[in-house]
């Protein structure tokens, strides 16, 4: 008798502001139904990176199940990029951009359908300063609405809204960027910059229309001008490529200088004020399970 399969599952229990014990119930189910032993790991914030890799060499697990936000499979993709081991995910934060990028069903019995199967897309990552970036990545605007937002008390898609206003009502100046790109340097004010992999935000806002996670390039978003019309076209799915408010570069590497620190964030999470970023390609370095 051949020895059963065995996953890790890594959960980010407060991700999404909600409570995951129905959650885990229906999938050590689903696993159990599939004679599959099921490894849970519940990260804590402290030392994740390092418990995971040590979790993986001890358990040696022929998948990876993770159960939260972008931030959550960005640190499991990190911790485990040496080994050739698929992802499944089920989006369950306050970010989940990636499953929308990757079309991933919006129920829990659907997308453990697709977590456990085996086709597979091998998707890029973006390095910028050092860090890896798995989604999007940006400086100014958004990136100071994810700072309010870790600073806020609310959680979940009612904390990003009740900070949008904050956000807008101390929106500050565009700033000068200049950009080393494709052999070439462009100068311009922008009211904020995007270092995009994929096409939407985890709102479901399209920032970057062409974009694909899987074509060994990031696109650079220069957003010159943020009123109320622009905004509009963004939200609405009608971003205009290439027009006077909106250009979009396609590379695979790129340097970003700014006049001023500006506000910068990866995925979601704040990293500060910045005034240069060093952006290279990083291609095929997840496998992540998609649907059929």
């Amino acid at each position: 008798m051949s020895a059963k399969k065995k996953f890790l599952l890594v959960v980010n229990p407060i991700s999404g502001d909600r409570d995951k014990t129905q959650m885990l119930e229906q999938i050590q189910a689903f696993a159990t139904h599939l004679d599959i032993d099921l490894v849970q790991y519940k990260t804590s914030g402290t030392n994740d990176y390092y418990k995971i890799k040590e979790a993986y060499d001890f358990h040696k697990p022929e998948r990876i199940i993770i159960a939260g936000g972008d931030g959550t499979i960005k640190m499991v993709g990190e911790a485990l990029e040496e080994e050739d081991v698929v992802f499944g995910i089920i989006p369950a934060g306050s970010a989940n951009g990636l499953s929308i990028d990757l079309n991933l069903p919006t129920s829990l019995e659907e997308n453990l359908e697709v977590a456990f199967q085996n086709d597979y897309m091998e998707i890029d990552m973006v390095e910028i300063n050092g860090k890896k970036s798995l989604h999007l990545s940006d400086l100014g605007l958004n990136a100071l609405l994810v700072k309010n937002y870790e600073n806020g008390d609310t959680r979940g898609k009612l904390g990003y809204a009740l900070q949008v206003i904050n956000t807008l009502t101390e929106s500050e100046d565009p700033f000068e960027v200049t950009i080393a790109v494709n052999g070439e340097s462009i100068t311009c004010i922008a009211k904020m910059v995007v270092i995009a992999n994929s096409q939407k935000y985890g709102t479901g806002v399209t920032i970057n229309p062409n974009g694909k996670i899987n074509d060994g390039k990031f696109e650079i978003v220069v957003l010159k001008n943020l009123d109320l019309f622009v905004m509009g076209k963004i939200v609405t799915g009608n971003i205009l490529l290439n027009s006077e408010d909106v250009e979009i570069i396609s590379t695979e590497k790129a340097i970003i200088t700014t006049s001023k620190k500006i506000n910068f964030q990866i995925d979601g999470e704040y990293f500060g004020e910045v005034d240069r970023l060093d952006i290279s390609i990083l291609p095929a370095q997840m496998k992540v399970a998609v649907p059929k």
